[in-house]
């Protein structure tokens, strides 16, 4: 299952119920969600511990949009539109976290 998450860490518990429940499937985050891709943020543990079983990836223009691209936590993988639509395909449930 791909489960994507848009909002921030901080901003409510979508991010934290996603890591919780997705198993060994892969995470997508996206809009503010890309903040808990990035090093020195209040996520980055719980990201580089889900990391051992999940596939991680962030939205690369969500991510330099809001100037955070050189910030980038080791192992997320980001991905171009063309790469989420990929991920959707690939994924034949997804669940997003609102």
């Amino acid at each position: 299952m791909l489960h994507i998450v848009n909002k921030s860490p901080t901003d409510g518990n979508a991010l934290d119920s996603a890591l919780r429940l997705s198993g060994s499937g892969a995470l997508l985050l996206i809009e503010d969600g890309v903040y808990a891709a990035t090093r020195g943020n209040p996520a980055e543990a719980r990201i580089r511990d889900a990391l051992e079983r999940l596939k991680i990836y962030v939205l690369a223009p969500d991510l330099d949009a809001r100037g955070m691209s050189d910030r980038l936590t080791e192992g997320v993988t980001p991905v171009d539109y063309a790469g989420f639509v990929d991920l959707v395909a690939e994924h034949p449930n997804c669940q997003s976290w609102l």
